[in-house]
């Protein structure tokens, strides 16, 4: 079971290979490693190109989780939204970069990094950034500006970067994305949309210790269930959650 699902609206764990050279984009490369993707998960059925050039394998997003796989100049792709079970997303994004070598020809000398993901988004319809700030600024340096007598906060949207090893070839990064804007502010007019909170295990490929992106992967995944259920969630998620819950 997906313990992490029942904090947020939306929760998903994704996968980032990141090239120094171009990603192949031959339309017989392509069509051949996107087959193999979806002969390994037969219901990823949805097939496109978008403008930007990026090529996109997803399931029906109708019932509310799914996979889906993309392709773009200098980064593969993989990921899970809402997975039953954590071991779900795993299964995939793992059968993803087991492939990557052989369909794609990416290999460690042309591999920048790798990313591996969890987001954790928030529906809500009012000032994203004040409730972010509400949240997570009280207690320190910033409480004071966002509580300022008749003042509205605009932007609060706190990112922060870690290096997790001597080298600095492990890294990690918390990040949370608003979307609300000034003319929304102005006009008291706020649609519902998703707070989202970004939390990313990076392992640096020059000096990587793992041969394989699947191995990484499964260190990066322990990394990030450590880090997140020790700081993450105490720290960021449950103050979020109930200042949300406070204002609606």
């Amino acid at each position: 079971m997906n313990s992490y699902a029942s904090l947020c609206d939306d929760f998903g764990v994704s996968a980032y290979v990141h090239g120094k050279l171009d990603m192949p984009t031959g339309r017989e490369t392509v069509l051949h490693f996107f087959e193999a993707v979806q002969k390994a998960f037969p219901s990823m059925t949805e097939f496109d190109r978008r403008p930007d050039g990026e090529f996109m394998l997803e399931e029906d997003r109708e019932p509310g989780h799914y996979r889906w796989c993309s392709l773009d100049a200098r980064r593969l792709c993989a990921g899970y939204v809402n997975p039953p079970a954590l071991e779900d997303a795993d299964a995939h994004n793992e059968r993803v970069l087991e492939m990557a070598p052989y369909h794609l020809d990416l290999h460690a000398l042309q591999t920048e990094s790798m990313d591996v993901l969890y987001y954790f988004d928030f529906l809500y319809q009012g000032n994203h950034d004040e409730v972010v700030a509400d949240a997570l600024a009280g207690g320190g340096p910033f409480e004071g500006l966002a509580t300022i007598p008749g003042g509205r906060v605009l932007n609060y949207q706190p990112s922060l970067m870690m290096a997790l090893d001597e080298g600095c070839q492990l890294q990690c990064r918390l990040s949370v994305e608003t979307r609300t804007t000034p003319y929304q502010v102005k006009a008291g007019n706020f649609p519902e949309s998703p707070i989202s909170v970004y939390f990313t295990v990076r392992q640096g490929w020059a000096k990587a210790p793992y041969k394989t992106f699947a191995e990484s992967y499964r260190n990066q995944r322990r990394v990030l269930d450590e880090l997140v259920d020790a700081y993450v969630l105490p720290h960021v998620i449950t103050p979020l959650q109930r200042a949300i819950a406070a204002k609606q």
